[in-house]
């Protein structure tokens, strides 16, 4: 059996989910891409018009003996709004939709609970996540991958990007990579 498992997340620009998802302990790569749409290979552009059907996402391959398919589910929720329809901040559009892509029927359940039980203690109004099977995952172009450290000082990145990253700092400080702890 392979040491890691695949968790599929769209949460909004996958700019600050992978920001977010590359602090935390147990996490062995993230990587950002398409799903969930009709048009094969996309182009970011492509995925932007809306026309596709896809979502920006991040694959995250994880330690489940470090961190648990529930607790990268927590982060989903405390880290992005799950109660807008296809928006995030300024980001609108169903590229940008809350969704849960689940790769096992394990996942499937504990999204499903975790949807259920854990996000409405954090949020006041109906969650909006779809919960979906995995379908082809697109690699999105090299310029998106890890675009949150290579650009932290960008505009977006310092206003959108730096918050969320500070957000899961605090809250989920016993979970950071040990090079953050001090930070």
């Amino acid at each position: 059996m392979d040491k890691y498992e695949i968790a599929t997340f769209g949460a909004g620009c996958f700019w600050c989910v992978e920001a977010v998802f590359q602090e935390l302990e147990g996490i062995h790569a993230v990587v950002s891409g398409y799903m969930g749409g009709a048009t094969p290979d996309p182009t970011y552009r492509e995925v932007c018009s809306g026309t596709t059907g896809h979502a920006e996402v991040v694959q995250i391959s994880f330690d489940p003996k470090v961190i648990t398919y529930g607790e990268l589910l927590e982060v989903l929720w405390a880290t992005h709004d799950p109660t807008t329809l296809n928006r995030q901040g300024a980001d609108k559009g169903t590229q940008y939709r809350s969704v849960i892509f689940y790769h096992t029927e394990e996942q499937k359940q504990i999204a499903a609970q975790s949807k259920a039980e854990v996000a409405p203690t954090m949020w006041n109004a109906p969650i909006v996540t779809e919960i979906s099977p995995a379908a082809t995952f697109y690699k999105a172009e090299e310029y998106h991958q890890n675009y949150y450290r290579e650009n932290p000082t960008r505009g977006y990145c310092s206003i959108v990007i730096s918050p969320k990253v500070a957000k899961v700092r605090q809250k989920f400080s016993s979970k950071l990579k040990k090079h953050h702890a001090d930070e």
